[in-house]
């Protein structure tokens, strides 16, 4: 197996331009000063059982990767259950556990704004899993016309995704491509079953409740799978709270729509969302999971149970908005 060495001459706190998010002064010297000391010289896996180390941005590509690599990888993920992935930053541990892994998979489409400094000085190969995806572009705020990375919320687009880690894991480790192909077959089959269950749990919605309004626009997949009318507060989870213009428009929306319910994401707060409910007697219909998996014994441990709760609660609050 091929050793992936780190290359000390590359560490560098470079900051590049335009970028959204960046690292504090503070976090940059700390991840400076722990590749110098602990990284120099590392190698490949240092997981101790042999197997290649594959690490992921987030929880929900963690799981869809140990579908395809079986027992043959040992796959971890860089954030843990619950964390929020757009504004992320990296700690001096993260660096060095990405020091000694052997590949890395990101999502790509703007998702992680942080990556291109996290993997900046790592000699470490990385494949985005969304290539060859359909993407959808954001049509408003600030963010219009720029890729809505949210595709792993499609199951479809979440077969691509399996197709590009079976090709990144039969690169990195042969012996088994055979194996990672038949993972990924296999994954793909469920992967379809759930996108059937979820549009026929979905098409089960009135015509005049189809209408999702979420806090963040990470549902344009789903919605567009499930012939829904996506609307949300703000585009892309960012740093700052919700503006009162934001917050007014899905006011205006929901009312003049009488939508009976309304949702947020696990990885931010509701308080916006929960502003809409009180101005237009539109109830909170739940809690969705977007961004980040639950820990093992939580809703959605998993991607599908990820997509089937999701489904669940939208058709759920919405059918029963409409009965009311």
């Amino acid at each position: 197996m091929p050793k992936f060495m780190f290359r000390c001459a590359k560490v560098a706190a470079r900051t590049r331009p335009g970028r959204t998010v960046r690292f504090r002064a503070a976090a940059v010297a700390a991840v400076v000063l722990s590749l110098l000391l602990t990284a120099c010289g590392g190698g490949a896996s240092g997981n101790g059982d042999g197997k290649p180390v594959v690490l992921t941005t987030f929880t929900v590509l963690a799981d869809i990767a140990r579908n395809v690599a079986g027992d043959k990888l040992t796959v971890e993920s860089i954030t843990k259950a619950g964390a929020e992935i757009h504004g992320y930053e990296p700690t001096p541990g993260d660096i060095r556990k990405a020091s000694k892994a052997d590949l890395i998979l990101d999502n790509g489409l703007n998702l992680e704004a942080w990556f291109g400094q996290f993997v900046e000085g790592l000699d470490v190969p990385h494949a985005v899993v969304s290539e060859g995806v359909e993407v959808m572009s954001i049509s408003e705020d600030s963010y219009q016309g720029k890729p809505n990375p949210h595709a792993w919320m499609s199951p479809v687009n979440v077969q691509t995704y399996v197709d590009n880690m079976v090709r990144a894991f039969s690169d990195l480790d042969p012996d088994n491509a055979a194996a990672f192909a038949a993972n990924g077959e296999a994954y793909k089959a469920e992967l379809q079953a759930v996108q059937d269950q979820m549009t026929a749990s979905l098409a089960g919605v009135p015509e005049n409740q189809r209408a999702l309004v979420t806090c963040e626009g990470a549902f344009s997949y789903l919605a567009r799978d499930a012939g829904l009318k996506e609307v949300y507060i703000w585009a892309v989870n960012a740093e700052q709270q919700a503006t009162p213009q934001q917050i007014t428009r899905a006011i205006e929306y929901v009312k003049a729509n009488q939508v009976p319910a309304v949702f947020c994401e696990s990885t931010v707060s509701d308080a916006p969302m929960q502003q809409v409910v009180e101005a237009t007697g539109a109830r909170f219909g739940g809690t969705l999971y977007v961004d980040s998996l639950s820990e093992a014994d939580g809703p959605v441990p998993t991607y599908l149970d990820l997509i089937r709760h999701d489904a669940e609660v939208i058709t759920k609050a919405l059918t029963a908005g409409a009965g009311s």
